[in-house]
C-alpha cells in the first residue's frame, strides 16, 4: 500500500531541513569555498565569541558530530587559517577554538548567503504569511523544548 506523508509535520520538517541545507551547501561551496558543517562551526564559535572559547568535544556536541569528525574539520580549518587550537590552561589534552579574525568575513559572508536563500525560499509566501510561519514554528519549537527539556538557543544542548 503506497503511504502518503507530505502532510505530516515531522516529514514535512525534515524535509524542508534537508532541503536547505543542501541548497545553502552547494551556495556555500561555490561561493565562499567552505561547506555547512563549516560555516555551522563558525557560527557556533561566533556565538559563544573570545571570552567562552568551545573544547572540541563541546564544538562536537554542538554541531551533534562525533569528536572524529569534528577533529577532521578543525584541522582543515585551522590549516585554512579561519580557527586556531589553544592548550587549555587548566587541562593540557584539551583545545580550545578560537575564531581568527579572517573568520568574521566568511562569517558575514555565510550570513549574506543564508539571508538571500531565506528570501528567495519565502517568496512564495506574503509578507504576513512570512512573520505568521515563523511565529509558528517558534511557538512549536518552544513546546519542543519543554517535552525534551533543552535548554534556549545560547545554552542549547545541541
Amino acid at each position: 500500500m503506497k503511504r502518503d506523508f507530505s502532510q505530516r509535520f515531522g516529514f514535512i520538517v525534515k524535509d524542508v531541513a534537508k532541503r536547505y541545507g543542501e541548497a545553502f551547501d552547494r551556495l556555500a561551496r561555490e561561493r565562499i569555498g567552505l561547506s555547512s558543517a563549516q560555516c555551522r562551526l563558525l557560527g557556533v564559535l561566533a556565538m559563544e565569541g573570545e571570552e567562552a572559547p568551545l573544547s572540541q568535544a563541546e564544538l562536537a556536541q554542538r554541531l551533534e558530530l562525533t569528536p572524529m569528525a569534528v577533529g577532521g574539520l578543525c584541522d582543515r580549518m585551522e590549516a585554512a587559517g579561519w580557527i586556531r587550537r589553544e592548550a587549555s590552561a587548566t587541562d593540557r589534552r584539551v583545545k580550545l577554538i578560537h575564531l581568527q579574525p579572517s573568520a568574521e568575513k566568511a562569517l558575514d559572508a555565510a550570513l549574506n548567503l543564508s539571508d538571500g536563500l531565506n528570501a528567495r525560499v519565502m517568496a512564495v509566501l506574503a509578507p504576513g504569511e512570512r512573520a505568521q510561519l515563523l511565529a509558528l514554528l517558534g511557538k512549536v519549537r518552544g513546546s519542543l523544548l519543554e517535552i525534551t527539556g533543552s535548554n534556549g538557543p545560547e545554552g542549547e544542548d545541541r
